[in-house]
């Protein structure tokens, strides 16, 4: 048992010096500054979508809302085989709003990666700079694009990546994601901060239409039906990380809706983990190893607890460590995004057992999203 326990304390001082590093990157990005510049940028908008009635009229509304000119953007909707209203929505918004340059194309599945294979194709028929891609779940902030134009006049960047936020809502599911997002979001920002960038979110992401094609696109990365974002960032990294960049920026923090059900975030943790054995360097297969041991190693020691083979008081005294500098992380990344942090604790207490069950499923199990199954 002894043994046991030194290996639990070697695990969690890890994991506080990983998490350590994370709050010292994210230290590191400053905050953005919008200089008086001309805008001039052109962006193609790509929102994939798959049944997506439900969300599309707010996305639409915040669209509308958009300040920017209308002769600088175009927005390409890619239809992935929807079975609902989707595209009569955005027909009817098309035709009230015929200032904007609208495309909507139907996907062409050549790969086991749908949204992936969503974004190739409106690459390839965009007749703008820049790709900006968004979910149909999100609505997005007036002065979007305008941030994201000003970090590209003042950075020479080719890939940027933006935050993305939760709409505040009342419950313990909408509670535990808003933790979670801070937790992603802190090591995301963290990573950029470290020069270690790994992780980042399409509902908000921007790269030259040059760096696509430069980066052949999701070449050799179409083999997991996620990763649109995090793989094409990795790309960067390796061909040309002095143009790859954060927007920490209010301004330009896309929101998003909290998923409905357990099993829905449940499914779309699984996608997510997926991904972590693709990673192309040192740090995230390291962190995403340490994380996963110290929740194992929670879970483990509530059981030996219980079965009175630890003292309580280790189990109290690792929770309290893990949670301090998670709550740390967390504080660090709200100071910038602005969630409600309401159920830290109770969340923090969920959180072991939904990982351990998550990473552990995303090694032998399937997943379902939007209402096809794919394999882990």
């Amino acid at each position: 048992m002894e043994i046991l326990i030194l290996f639990f304390c070697l695990v969690f001082i890890d994991y506080t010096l990983f998490i350590g590093l994370l709050v010292y990157g994210f230290s590191k990005v400053q905050s953005f500054q919008k200089k008086e510049l001309p805008v001039r940028t052109t962006f193609s908008i790509v929102v994939p979508f798959r049944n997506e009635a439900g969300n599309l009229p707010d996305l639409l509304h915040s669209l509308t809302a958009l300040n920017y000119p209308e002769a600088l953007f175009e927005i390409i909707f890619v239809d992935d085989a929807s079975e609902d209203e989707s595209v009569r929505i955005i027909n009817n918004w098309r035709m009230e709003h015929t200032a904007f340059h609208v495309t909507i194309l139907d996907n062409v599945r050549t790969t086991n990666a749908p949204k992936k294979d969503a974004i190739t194709r409106a690459v390839s028929v965009t007749k703008k700079d820049w790709i900006i891609t968004t979910d149909a779940d999100c609505i997005l902030p007036a002065e979007w694009l305008s941030t994201f134009d000003n970090c590209i006049q003042q950075n020479n960047a080719e890939l940027i990546a933006g935050a993305v936020t939760f709409q505040k809502k009342s419950g313990l599911l909408s509670h535990f994601q808003q933790m979670d997002m801070l937790s992603l979001q802190g090591a995301t920002i963290g990573s950029f901060g470290l020069d270690e960038a790994f992780m980042c979110n399409g509902a908000n992401l921007a790269y030259s239409k040059k760096l696509f094609y430069d980066l052949k696109g999701f070449e050799g990365n179409t083999a997991l039906a996620s990763g649109d974002d995090v793989f094409l960032l990795q790309k960067a990294i390796r061909a040309v990380p002095e143009k790859v960049c954060y927007l920490k920026s209010e301004a330009a923090i896309v929101t998003t809706k909290p998923l409905r059900s357990w099993w829905a975030l449940f499914f779309q943790r699984v996608r997510w983990a997926s991904k972590s054995a693709a990673y192309q360097t040192d740090f995230p297969k390291g962190l995403a190893l340490v994380v996963f041991l110290t929740n194992l190693c929670l879970v483990l020691s509530l059981w030996l607890v219980i079965c009175h083979w630890m003292d309580w008081r280790y189990l109290l005294a690792f929770y309290l460590l893990k949670f301090t500098v998670d709550f740390i992380l967390m504080f660090q990344a709200n100071r910038f995004l602005k969630m409600a942090m309401i159920s830290v604790i109770i969340s923090s207490i969920l959180y072991p057992f939904f990982c351990v069950k998550v990473a552990l499923y995303s090694l032998i199990g399937r997943y379902s999203w939007k209402g096809r199954t794919f394999k882990a």
